[in-house]
């Protein structure tokens, strides 16, 4: 075998390196030629150093997010802005002591949260995020110190949240900021106070001031629980003294009829004391016959000793008591002999 069969021809290897070169080239080509836009970017094209993507009226022209063509650097220069939400605490000024309206010292810290929303103004004046956080700061020192100048202390620090104007605070605030930052382009949406310090000199009269209104709350609170203990005490002795009375009144009620009844029955039996024991023993055989129940007794003892009378004894003493009182008395048959 030859050594000419040994590698492929030149042809083939040239076209396998031309269609790699083209595909180097056709990527060059499209890195250099367009451009890409994202959906959360804003991109501002320059040519020859001015804005091009304007309209008729000079605004702006929004293409949303894409591959576009441009010419390359530096004919056409690409620009591009996040327009997202940024949040900003600001950089300068943070720890500086504020004047309230009531000439005391306080130190607030505020944030904002910002965005992009005319990127060609933004372009004109600050370019970079950097220079426009810049700017933010200096718009929010100034604003907070001149609103919390408008404010007493106690608006902003005390223990009684009705009498806190903080969210006032946050809106002016927010209203001159975003007044200003309109200039550049940047819409600022939520102002907020992140923090609030007070200075060593004033923070002890502060802290005892807090402690002498919260005492002063205890004591109310104190008092009033009081007063309305007196009042449910006072509430439950008129009733206790109201059941007392209807009890006692219904006791008396209900002693004088049984008074009334004792009298009637001892006016009889003060007439005829033996008939009084007649009914007792009477009435204690009654009891004791209740129930079936089997007793050896001498018949000597009361009440068993009516055992001992006859019929015709018996029926004497019976009749002597009064009609109402006569108890039935039945005669037992007589044997049949």
């Amino acid at each position: 075998m030859s050594s000419k069969d040994s590698h492929p021809p030149k042809s083939t290897r040239h076209w396998g390196t031309m269609f790699l070169g083209l595909i180097v080239a056709g990527i060059f080509i499209i890195a250099v030629f367009t451009y890409q836009v994202k959906s959360t970017e804003w991109a501002v094209v320059t040519t020859l150093g001015n804005i091009s993507n304007l309209d008729s009226q000079g605004k702006f022209i929004d293409r949303g997010a894409g591959l576009f063509p441009k010419w390359p650097y530096p004919i056409q220069k690409i620009v591009k802005f996040d327009r997202r939400n940024r949040s900003f605490s600001g950089n300068v000024g943070k720890l500086e002591e504020t004047l309230t309206n009531d000439k005391k010292n306080i130190i607030i810290g505020i944030f904002i949260v910002y965005r992009i929303t005319d990127p060609v103004q933004f372009f004109k004046s600050v370019i970079t995020i950097p220079n426009a956080e810049e700017q933010l700061n200096s718009f929010m020192r100034t604003s907070k110190n001149a609103v919390i100048g408008r404010y007493r202390f106690d608006q902003i620090v005390n223990t009684d949240s009705s009498k806190v104007k903080l969210s006032e605070i946050e809106n002016e605030i927010r209203v001159q900021i975003a007044a200003n930052a309109e200039k550049i382009g940047i819409e600022v949406g939520v102002v907020g106070v992140n923090s609030i310090q007070l200075p060593e000199k004033i923070a002890d009269k502060v802290f005892n001031r807090m402690i002498t209104e919260r005492q002063g709350a205890a004591a109310e609170y104190r008092s009033q629980g009081r007063k309305e203990a007196e009042i449910m005490k006072a509430q439950a002795d008129r009733e206790k003294s109201q059941i007392l009375s209807g009890a006692e009144a219904e006791a008396k009620t209900i002693r004088a009829e049984g008074d009334a009844k004792a009298a009637e029955y001892y006016s009889v039996f003060r007439q005829d004391p033996a008939l009084a024991a007649f009914l007792r023993k009477i009435d204690s055989l009654r009891k004791i016959m209740k129930t079936k129940t089997t007793l050896v007794l001498d018949t000597d003892s009361a009440p068993f000793d009516l055992f001992k009378l006859n019929a015709s004894e018996l029926e004497g003493k019976v009749k002597e008591l009064p009609p109402k009182s006569q108890p039935e008395v039945r005669r037992a048959p007589a044997n049949k002999k």
